[in-house]
């Protein structure tokens, strides 16, 4: 194919040099039409995980042909702080400052932390770490984060109900949460408490992040996160999974998208002040960026979300999907669970099509996706599963924790506070053993 290009290129040059000015200005349109399809077929040339991407470092073209990225709403340019939308590539991230926001109770970690260590921390090594997790008999677990490169601070804290504002109750709905409004307020005092440590980080040490990563604890990536998901002056979101509103199961924006896009709490009463009501998550999500005039646009992304919760099968027009790990995705942050696939080829046409698309829906095309059927518990070998997907590294991360005795937890956490710049939890002994047996 490369071969190929260089002879049109030659073929090109010759022509010019033979043809006046009058026909060159007629030809040039096609010629330039010819060598364009000619890189684009290269371009869709996959080798494992990487597309190769002519024009991969020159960020203006490259974000008019890039196919997997999509506009899907913003507040108005003119005026706006915000920048020109073009994409970032690697060499300037390598540079840049980055947090990384990890929040959540730990649940399944053993299975999600170690590819987020991987696929995310890992690929970007000036970033750094920022953990907000609720105290529970999971999280021993997140003892795992002792292999991250950079952790910035971490928070466990003690879970408190939250008192319900008059404007909390005018703005959020209780409809299909699992814990009503406290359900949304706890999940955003995660989101927005591990902003503030972020803000707190950088008064301590004088500087500003370039990037925030948020994501969530319960997110297994099957592939690294891209540079092309950085994006100048939008704050990039997965598509689907949207209820009505935005994904908000992952995001990436500079500070000052991120510190819109992060401020669940404290932009509720700029939201009864525009008039929302009855809100859920992702509604009031899509709101706080509408309002405050932030663009954003979606990306498919190579991470789901590991859920325990129990759905019908097959899922209804307003049903949840739950993709099988071993689906080649991307899966968008869609529910999923290591399990054998019920459903794979025409019957997952048949059940995607059924599901609404501003709903549950997530990208199924190209044999991309395979549902479980997950109206029961998880399948009894389920970890042979896990084990065969995620590869031997993870593998061994699961078997780690699921033999993993009091005194080896409580040393991970001491390792783990010794390479952390600011630590806010109990004992690691009062950590682990509310889900660990002592045991000599």
């Amino acid at each position: 194919m490369l071969k190929s290009s260089s002879k049109i290129l030659q073929l090109c040059r010759k022509w010019i040099s033979d043809l006046s000015l009058k026909k060159l200005i007629l030809i040039l349109p096609p010629i330039f039409l010819i060598i364009y399809v000619s890189f684009s077929s290269i371009s869709s040339v996959s080798t494992g995980n990487i597309i190769f991407n002519p024009f991969s470092n020159f960020a203006p073209i490259n974000s008019i042909f890039n196919s997997k990225a999509s506009v899907s709403g913003s507040g108005s340019d003119s005026g706006s702080v915000f920048g020109s939308g073009f994409p970032v590539i690697k060499d300037e991230l390598d540079r840049a400052r980055i947090g990384v926001c990890l929040v959540g109770g730990a649940r399944r970690f053993e299975l999600t932390g170690p590819s987020i260590i991987q696929k995310v921390l890992k690929i970007y090594p000036n970033s750094d770490l920022f953990l907000h997790s609720p105290l529970d008999s999971k999280a021993y677990k997140l003892s795992l984060l002792k292999a991250a490169p950079r952790i910035a601070g971490v928070r466990i804290f003690r879970p408190q109900p939250i008192p319900e504002t008059e404007s909390e109750v005018r703005v959020l709905t209780a409809s299909n949460s699992p814990n009503g409004i406290q359900g949304l307020l706890q999940y955003f005092n995660l989101v927005e408490g591990c902003l503030t440590m972020i803000q707190d980080y950088q008064k301590q040490n004088n500087f500003t992040y370039d990037w925030i990563v948020r994501t969530r604890v319960d997110g297994y990536w099957s592939a690294p996160l891209a540079p092309e998901n950085f994006i100048h002056g939008h704050y990039l979101v997965p598509p689907g999974s949207s209820y009505g509103g935005l994904n908000d199961r992952f995001g990436i924006g500079d500070y000052n998208t991120s510190v819109v896009a992060l401020s669940r709490l404290s932009m509720i009463p700029l939201l009864d002040s525009a008039g929302h009501r009855l809100l859920n998550s992702e509604s009031a999500f899509k709101a706080q960026l509408t309002t405050q005039q932030v663009p954003y646009l979606t990306m498919r992304l190579p991470f789901c979300v590991v859920t325990d919760r129990q759905y019908e099968f097959p899922p209804s027009h307003y049903g949840v999907p739950v993709a099988a790990l071993s689906s080649l995705g991307p899966l968008s942050g869609a529910k999923c669970r290591p399990c054998t696939p019920a459903c794979t080829g025409s019957c997952v046409e048949l059940a995607m099509n059924r599901l609404d698309k501003g709903w549950s829906w997530t990208d199924w095309a190209n044999n991309s996706l395979k549902l479980c059927d997950a109206h029961g518990e998880w399948e009894n070998g389920w970890e042979k599963v896990f084990d065969r997907v995620a590869g031997k590294k993870l593998a061994a991360a699961r078997r780690r924790i699921e033999g993993l005795k009091l005194d080896q937890c409580v040393s991970a956490f001491a390792q783990m506070m010794n390479k952390t710049a600011h630590w806010e939890a109990p004992s690691g002994f009062e950590i682990c053993s509310l889900g660990l047996l002592d045991s000599p």
